[in-house]
């Protein structure tokens, strides 16, 4: 998933922090890389000068620099142009986007408690200041000026950057009264402050859910790799016990498709659903009740009759009306087929556990992989030896990257990392033109959060001359010393989708950063990450990369056959799974402030919700609940996270034309790059879609074909 970053805070989450001084060689500018001018290719990040006693100081230093850029805005006697005022506005605390962008990504990926320590002081900074600009009206009426008086006379990107900024300071609150702004201010800060209680709370909760395993024969049914790397993560998180089961992002967990104890399967899985639902320090729910009133508190100052109202008024989607709707011919097709694809898992389960056994949540994937090993005769421990994690990036998304759109990558080991598992590549056109800097971070650990997302060290800007540097990170299971990590299809499709982000950043031709590559709505920004994910099975690039670890030879023709046809085996689950996550976001997001439910309500609210629209099914839970939904409470998808289906079908829609033209074609990769990855947000979203596939609607109908069903 992208990260969504607050405009004017530059950050997502939040956790903790010590008091650390500015001095210990980290208050003078001289002695602070952070304050300097990178000299490293690109203005990469110089994480080899780079230390924990530098953000403080730094972030000081750049949030003075900021009210001094903006200082100069408001003081300025000439009359308010697009130059003087948006672009200055635009351009002001350069330095402050530089310390955060490098802050938070480590906060996110590699969260020390040292670091944990620092952004407990930093987040309130940033509240404060973001909550100064909002509401600063001599700032707003200079753009209000500009906005009344010449947009009209604007043109391409200077039109289009005066809309978002005056917008965005509407959206914020900027034409509240005097006690409205009062109170936005502190609603701002005060979640600021819980988000970020819950990017301490829900990692801690996670590694706390951890299931300790006496023996090797209790786990029984897992392949060697899989047994070393249980080992290994016992050994990591303290040696409890010889091994362990670490709880990973969603509902489901990966190893229930090969435990055989099933006592062990129920441990983990109940493990995950109540990682952080119980007392004590654990439980979230207190946290999430909270943001949700003060979220519908936010809409209604603002005149909003929810918050989802609020929120989806920029988006493709618009409205609540139109993502129920969205959803409701979702539900009514998978309904039926859900509840067969169930019936039929158990049916099979029972030839071997008798005509009484009553299948449950965390039986489901176990006997669903037998059943696909029957059918297709394959399992991931045939095909993981063929997806070697290095294999799967250079052989087979840095290839399709370069079929597709003309782009090839070279390492660089001269340009350090904040973590020594990552890799760093410079990315060429096809006429030898530098690009991008792309780093990448495949490898779980403790201090790195759940799932998978891209973000940017720098966002290109023809205006700031800035090439972008752009990062993926996800939580694959890195093997043991010594022997190779090897991926499950799932992991390899996830690389191609954080790529796709990459891409659609790598590829940004815009003059202004905050329309540049991703920075567009959030029902859009998952569309060239999901289409990305198609040329993961396209034949040629497939052979290109499922190759043997040991021997490197190509994957069988028969085992490939028998893998591909088994990706749409029984898709209820995938679908089901996001369709209930969407609708508990959507449910607590449409609440008017007096039906937000309290911290005690929030697990009665989420079965009630999941009955009242079909969903409630033991079966198939939601992909995230209420209580470690991290997209929702700690990230940018509040009320939004619908968009990963709706992008869906912009994403099939869109693979739909590569196929008729020609996958690989270099020509419909050209048309893509140049219609809709070159462009950001510079032109509506729909022209974007719609110059491209010919389409003035998205057929939504081509998601539901697409997924098997």
């Amino acid at each position: 998933m992208k990260r969504i970053f607050n405009s004017l805070l530059l950050a997502g989450i939040a956790a903790t922090m010590i008091q650390l001084s500015a001095c210990q060689n980290g208050g003078r500018s001289a002695d602070n890389p952070l304050l300097q001018e990178s000299s490293l290719p690109y203005g990469a990040p110089e994480f080899d000068k780079i230390q924990p006693q530098h953000y403080l100081p730094a972030f000081e230093t750049a949030i003075q620099q900021k009210k001094d850029d903006i200082e100069k805005i408001v003081s300025n006697s000439e009359a308010p142009t697009f130059e003087n005022t948006i672009l200055a506005y635009e351009e002001s605390g350069l330095v402050l986007s530089r310390v955060s962008r490098i802050f938070f990504a480590l906060v996110e990926a590699d969260k020390t408690p040292e670091l944990a320590e620092i952004e407990k002081k930093v987040m309130p900074m940033l509240t404060d200041l973001g909550n100064e600009i909002s509401f600063n009206k001599q700032l707003f009426q200079r753009i209000k000026t500009v906005y009344d008086n010449d947009f009209a006379s604007l043109e391409g990107e200077q039109k289009k950057l005066t809309e978002e900024t005056y917008k965005e300071f509407v959206r914020e609150g900027a034409l509240l009264t005097d006690e409205k702004s009062a109170r936005m201010k502190e609603i701002n800060l005060r979640i600021s402050d819980l988000q970020q209680q819950w990017g301490n709370v829900l990692p801690d909760a996670t590694n706390h859910a951890v299931v300790w395993v006496d023996s090797e024969e209790e786990l029984s049914g897992l392949s060697p790799a899989d047994i070393a790397q249980c080992k290994q993560d016992a050994e990591d998180l303290g040696g409890q016990k010889p091994y362990c089961i670490v709880i990973v992002n969603t509902t489901q967990q990966p190893l229930l498709t090969s435990l055989d104890n099933r006592d062990l399967r129920r441990r983990v899985f109940e493990a995950s659903i109540h990682r952080a639902d119980g007392t004590g320090q654990f439980n979230t729910f207190p946290i999430a009740a909270e943001i949700a009133r003060l979220r519908a508190e936010q809409a209604q100052l603002l005149g909003y009759d929810s918050y989802a109202a609020y929120s989806l008024e920029p988006t493709m989607a618009q409205d609540t009306a139109h993502v129920y709707d969205f959803l409701r011919n979702l539900i009514a097709a998978y309904r039926p087929k859900a509840d067969a694809e169930t019936r039929a898992i158990e049916n099979y389960a029972r030839r071997t556990e008798g005509a009484d056994f009553q299948l449950q949540p965390y039986d489901r994937f176990y006997y669903s992989a037998k059943m696909k090993k029957e059918q297709f005769n394959v399992s991931d421990e045939e095909t993981k030896p063929y997806f070697n994690v290095d294999s799967v990036m250079q052989n087979g998304v840095f290839y399709a990257a370069g079929r597709v759109y003309g782009l090839s990558f070279r390492q660089r080991t001269d340009i350090p990392t904040y973590h020594p598992d990552m890799k760093v590549f410079e990315v060429f056109d096809s006429n030898e033109k530098p690009v991008a800097l792309f780093y990448c971070d495949y490898f779980r650990r403790p201090t790195k959060r759940g799932g998978a997302w891209m973000d940017e060290f720098a966002t290109q800007s023809r205006q700031r001359n800035q090439l972008p540097i752009v990062f993926n990170v996800c939580n694959f299971a890195k093997a043991p010393e010594g022997q190779p990590s090897l991926l499950t299809w799932d992991d390899v499709t996830t690389m191609f989708h954080e790529f796709g982000h990459a891409l659609h950043a790598m590829l940004s031709n815009c003059q202004y950063t905050s329309l540049s590559g991703t920075n567009v709505a959030r029902d859009f920004v998952e569309m060239p990450s999901q289409f990305n994910e198609s040329f993961a099975s396209i034949p040629e690039i497939f052979d290109h990369y499922a190759r043997h670890y040991e021997t490197g030879e190509p994957m069988p023709a028969d085992l490939k056959e028998r893998m591909l046809k088994s990706i749409s085996f029984q898709p209820c689950y995938a679908l089901g799974e996001n369709l209930a996550a969407t609708c508990l976001d959507m449910a607590w997001h449409v609440l008017a402030l007096d039906k937000v439910p309290t911290a005690e309500q929030a697990a009665a609210f989420e079965t009630e919700t999941l009955s009242r629209i079909g969903l409630l099914d033991k079966q198939i839970p939601p992909r995230y609940s209420t209580s470690y939904f991290n997209h929702v409470w700690g990230g940018g998808y509040a009320a939004g996270y619908y968009s990963y289906l709706w992008t869906e079908v912009l994403a099939v829609n869109v693979a739909d034309v590569f196929k008729s033209r020609g996958a690989l074609d270099p020509a419909v990769g050209k048309d893509m790059r140049e219609k809709v990855l070159s462009k950001g947000n510079t032109l509506p979203l729909m022209q974007l879609f719609s110059d491209f596939t010919g389409m003035q609607q998205p057929d939504a109908s081509a998601l539901l074909k697409a997924r098997g069903l």
